[in-house]
């Protein structure tokens, strides 16, 4: 399949401001901020309690904070895989219909070198996000992770 060859926009297209692009944004990234910094709390304020998830760890829609919990509970204790240095999330495309948002970007999630010093690539995660605006707070109601190049193994 060929690749797209139109230039991608980086913030807002028809139908969205830049203030309604900069709002849906830093809920994603506010969203990154509490999961570097461990705080679950803050992360599900930025979700809606019945979003819906297609997470990279796992395989069924995620229905809701009860399935996002589980996957999260099964996860691996801290070292005991490869340890992530850093989250960025760019090349933000995001359209506003309404009260409703669709953002469209990119994650890279940096590691440590591996153990014999050398470098462990990147995982490159392509995202699909959907919120909903109520009165002045978007939230997300839907998180679409599909990893285009997977990280180191653990």
């Amino acid at each position: 399949m060929p690749e797209n060859t139109r230039p991608l926009p980086s913030t807002a297209r028809p139908g969205a401001s830049a203030t309604d692009a900069d709002a849906v944004w830093a809920v994603l990234t506010g969203m990154y901020e509490a999961y570097e910094a461990g705080d679950r709390t803050r992360i599900d304020r930025a979700l809606d309690p019945e979003a819906t998830v297609w997470d990279s760890a796992a395989d069924p829609l995620l229905l809701g904070k009860p399935d996002l919990d589980r996957i999260r509970d099964a996860r691996p204790e801290a070292g005991a895989g490869p340890v992530e240095t850093g989250l960025t999330a760019y090349d933000r495309t995001v359209d506003v219909f309404g009260d409703i948002a669709v953002l469209r970007f990119w994650l890279r999630v940096d590691f440590e070198p591996a153990a014999d010093g050398g470098a462990n690539r990147p995982e490159l995660i392509r995202n699909t996000v959907i919120l909903h605006r109520v009165g002045e707070s978007w939230r997300i109601v839907h998180l679409h992770e599909d990893v285009r190049q997977p990280g180191p193994a653990g």
